[in-house]
Formats: structure tokens, sequence, C-alpha cells
């Protein structure tokens, strides 16, 4: 019979049944899953990359962007020492990446995009700007989804922080959007907001660079129209950017009685 395991010179000779056996409990098992790493090194790397300590990473960074802005005030090398020899297409792009990074450390747009007309013009300004407007918000957006995600999603429980979650998650482009084109929604605030939500970055890309438009377009007209405040250009610049900031406050005054009233 080939079921018995025979001794030749004190050899043990495996049948051919009893090897096939053993080969399928294996086949079926699957290889042994290596044991996890233990010890400090292991402890460490969990420590290290759990969401709360990149979530204190990015905390981090951010506050060091701000004190940076704060002690050498890149925003004046942007609008009083821009290199001399930078010039046209090259000193957009340059300005460009600084205008993304500065964003990112809290600089207000608005004296960007002021400086973006002054330097450039209308509309090589506008072009600079709104790049510079799309990197900053991709970048924020990066870093907010990489390092705060994990750790701010589970504390959305709230009732409105549901429903903004729920919002940006699906219809993220259309809801972006209106958070451009709306003058009262802070800038970084709506980037790590649609960070933590799951909204893809293609959608908030385009949103970002659509919505941004009309807001941009009119603080740069009215930086390369400054020399000139009584030109029909610079009047009309100024209107686009009183008008919807008037209107967005009426609509956050109304708003907030209504739900005072409730």
């Amino acid at each position: 019979m080939f079921d018995a395991t025979t001794r030749s010179g004190g050899t043990a000779t495996v049948s051919p049944r009893t090897a096939a056996t053993e080969l399928a409990v294996v086949t079926v098992a699957g290889p042994v899953p290596p044991a996890a790493p233990t010890g400090f090194t292991a402890r460490l790397t969990r420590v290290v990359l759990s969401p709360w300590s990149r979530l204190s990473l990015l905390v981090a960074l951010l506050a060091s962007a701000a004190t940076a802005v704060l002690l050498l005030r890149p925003q004046e090398l942007l609008t009083d020492g821009w290199p001399p020899q930078l010039g046209g297409a090259t000193a957009a792009v340059a300005y460009a990446v600084a205008y993304g990074l500065c964003t990112v450390a809290f600089v207000p747009r608005p004296l960007l995009n002021l400086a973006a007309g002054a330097l450039f013009g209308a509309q090589l300004g506008l072009a600079s700007a709104l790049a510079g407007t799309v990197l900053g918000a991709g970048i924020a957006f990066c870093l907010g989804r990489v390092l705060g995600q994990e750790a701010l999603r589970p504390l959305l429980r709230g009732k409105w922080l549901k429903a903004a979650d729920g919002q940006l998650s699906r219809h993220g482009f259309r809801s972006m959007l209106a958070a451009r084109l709306f003058p009262g929604v802070p800038f970084a605030a709506a980037n790590y907001c649609a960070a933590v939500s799951r909204m893809g970055l293609p959608p908030f890309l385009l949103a970002t660079a659509l919505g941004s438009v009309p807001n941009t377009a009119a603080y740069v007209v009215a930086g390369a129209r400054a020399s000139t405040p009584t030109s029909p250009a610079f009047l009309i610049a100024l209107a686009c950017i009183a008008l919807p900031g008037l209107a967005g406050a009426v609509v956050a005054w109304r708003k907030r009685h209504r739900l005072r009233g409730r």
C-alpha cells in the first residue's frame, strides 16, 4: 500500500498520499504571515505615523509659516523689492510660486492680488495671481489631506459639521465653486475643510480656479489702475470688490438673525 511509511537504512520515506495531503494543507492555509515588528523602534514608528502626530506636524508647519511671515515679511519683497533681473513671463511665474507659498502661510490674498496688478498689469497679473491661488490651494489641500484628515474626520459629530462634510463630499465641485464666489468664506478655511472631507483634488482645483476669477480680477485691476484712481477701470474694480462684500455681509446678518429666532 502507498499509505505506509517505510524506513530504509535509517531514512524515513513518506508515502505519496501523505505528501500530497501535507501539500494541500499548506496550499489552503497559505504562507504564514510574518510576525508584527515589536520593540522600541516599532512603537516609535506607530507613534510618529499616528493621525494625531501627523495633525500636530501640520499645526507646527502652519504655525512656523505664519511666524516666518510675521518676522520676515515676504509680502514687502513681493510688493516693493522684486528682483530687477526678473521680467516678463519669468517674473510672473516666480510671483505665482511665491504667491502660492504665501497663501499657505496666511498672507492675505487681496494684498497679493493688488501687488500682482501693480507689478504686471491687468492681464499678466491676473494670470499670475490665479496660478498662485490654485497652487496655494493645492498645497494646503494636500497638507490637510495627508496630515489632518484621518485625525479630524472622527470629530465631525455636530449637526452643522456633518452637513458641511456631506455637502463637500457629495457635491464637492459646486460647493467649492460657491465658496470661492462668496466673499465671506476665508480662503484657508475652505482649503482645509475640503481636505478633511472626501472631496477629490481635481474638482477642488477646478472649482478654485473658476470661482476665484471675479474677486481676483477685481483686485488685480484695482492694483494695475491704482495710479489713476479716477479712471473708470479703477472705479469699476472698486465696485466689484465692495458690492459682493456688502451683499455677503447682508446675507450673513440675515442668517444670523434667523438662527437667533429659532
